[in-house]
C-alpha cells in the first residue's frame, strides 16, 4: 500500500464517493466517506430530537461510526451495532445534514476523526473541506464539479437504486440549495483548495474521471 493520500472535494452528488471508491480498491487505499460521517450525526440528532452541539457529540460518542462492506461490495454504515447505511439517505437527513454539519463543534469532533485514521496510511477521501481542512497537506487534490442538472440526474439514480422516493426537479432545487448553504457557511465553507485540480465531470463517465485521478496519483507516486 503507498502511502499517498488523496482529497477529493466537490458539491453534493458530483461523484466524489463513487469515484473514491474505485481508486482506493484499485490502489490499495483506505477510503473514508466523511459525507456518510456527516449523515449519520445527523440522523442521529433527528432521531433524538438534539439540537446542542454537546448532546449531539456525546450521543456520537455512545454510538461511534463505523463502516463495513456487504456481500455485493457495496458499502455499509454503522452507528454502534445499528446499521443506517439506508437511514441517513433518506430525506429528512438529506435536509438537515448541512445545517448539522455547518456546525462548529460538530466538524471538529469528526474532522479529528478522520485525520486519525488518515494517519494510518494511504488514503482516499472525499467531502467539501478534505483539502483546505482536513487534509491540507494532502499529496493529491481534486475538486470535482458538475452541473446541477447532471449531478440532480445522479442523485435521481440512485434514488431509485436503494428504492427512496425521489424527484427529479426538487432534487434539483435541493442541490442548488445545498450548493448555496455549504458555500457560504461561516465554519469550512465549500471552497478549492488553491493547489487541488478543478475537474469538471458534465458529461465524463465515471472511468474516465477515475482515470484522471488514477493517472495523477501515479505520477506523484514515481
Amino acid at each position: 500500500m503507498t502511502d499517498i493520500r488523496i482529497a477529493i472535494d466537490g458539491p453534493a452528488s458530483s461523484g466524489k464517493s463513487t469515484v473514491a471508491k474505485i481508486i482506493a480498491q484499485d490502489m490499495g487505499l483506505i477510503y473514508l466517506d466523511t459525507g456518510a460521517m456527516y449523515r449519520a450525526v445527523t440522523y442521529l440528532a433527528l432521531n433524538n430530537s438534539l439540537d446542542k452541539e454537546e448532546d449531539i457529540i456525546e450521543l456520537a460518542q455512545e454510538n461511534p461510526i463505523s463502516f463495513g462492506i456487504d456481500s455485493d461490495g457495496k458499502q455499509l454504515v454503522y452507528l454502534g451495532e445499528v446499521d443506517v447505511s439506508g437511514a441517513i439517505r433518506q430525506k429528512d437527513v438529506t435536509s438537515n445534514v448541512s445545517r448539522i454539519s455547518a456546525m462548529p463543534k460538530i466538524r471538529e469532533y469528526l474532522v479529528d476523526a478522520q485525520r486519525f485514521i488518515a494517519s494510518h496510511g494511504g488514503i482516499v477521501m472525499d467531502g467539501r473541506d478534505i483539502g483546505t481542512v482536513v487534509l491540507p497537506d494532502a499529496e493529491l487534490k481534486i475538486f470535482l464539479v458538475a452541473s446541477v442538472d447532471e449531478r440532480a440526474e445522479r442523485r435521481h439514480k440512485q434514488n431509485q437504486e436503494m428504492n427512496i422516493e425521489s424527484d427529479l426537479e426538487i432534487l434539483k432545487v435541493e442541490i442548488a440549495e445545498r450548493d448555496y448553504k455549504d458555500s457560504t457557511r461561516k465554519t469550512s465553507p465549500l471552497v478549492q483548495a488553491e493547489d487541488a485540480i478543478y475537474l469538471d465531470t458534465t458529461g465524463m463517465s465515471i472511468n474516465e474521471v477515475v482515470n484522471f485521478i488514477e493517472d495523477k496519483a501515479k505520477d506523484l507516486i514515481k
